[in-house]
C-alpha cells in the first residue's frame, strides 16, 4: 500500500486538533484521573504507586485517548481537504456528518433501549459533538490544507 493514496494534511493542524481533542477527552476521563490522584496519595511510596491497576488503568487511558485524538484529527483534515470544505458552515455540516454517522445511534440506542438516564447520556453526546463538530470548524480556522494555492 503507498501512501500516496492518503491526503495530506498540514502537520500543525495535526497537533492543534489533537491537542483540542485530547482536552476534551481529559474533561470527560477526569473520574478516573481523580480516582488515580487519591490512590496516589494512599501509597505510601512512589514505587507502590506505580505498581498500582489504578496507575496502569491511567495510563492506558490516557495513552489511547491521544492516539485516538490524533487520528480523528487526521481524519477530519483529511475529509475538510477532500471535499474542499472551506466555509464554518461547510465544516459544521460535515462535523454533524461525522456525529451522525459514528456516534448518534450509540446514544438513540442508550436513551431509546438501555433507558439510561438523560443527563447522563448528554454528557457524552456533548462531547462527542464538540469532538466532531468542534474540531471540524476549529481544523477550518486554523487551516489544513498544506499547500493553500493547490
Amino acid at each position: 500500500m503507498s501512501l500516496h493514496y492518503l491526503p495530506p494534511v498540514k502537520p500543525s493542524a495535526i497537533a492543534l486538533g489533537t491537542v483540542f481533542n485530547h482536552g476534551i477527552e481529559l474533561a470527560v476521563l477526569t473520574p478516573v484521573f481523580g480516582q488515580t490522584y487519591q490512590r496516589a496519595k494512599q501509597a505510601n511510596t512512589k514505587e507502590e504507586f506505580l505498581r498500582s491497576k489504578e496507575a496502569s488503568s491511567a495510563a492506558v487511558a490516557w495513552g489511547t485517548s491521544l492516539v485516538g485524538s490524533a487520528l480523528q484529527s487526521y481524519g477530519v483534515g483529511a475529509l475538510i481537504n477532500a471535499t474542499g470544505t472551506l466555509s464554518y458552515r461547510g465544516a459544521a455540516y460535515l462535523g454533524a456528518l461525522i456525529f451522525a454517522a459514528t456516534s448518534a445511534p450509540t446514544y438513540l440506542a442508550q436513551l431509546l433501549t438501555e433507558k439510561r438516564p438523560l443527563d447522563t447520556v448528554a454528557v457524552g453526546a456533548t462531547s462527542k459533538i464538540l469532538e466532531t463538530v468542534g474540531l471540524s470548524l476549529f481544523l477550518t480556522w486554523w487551516g489544513t490544507r498544506t499547500n493553500p494555492f493547490d
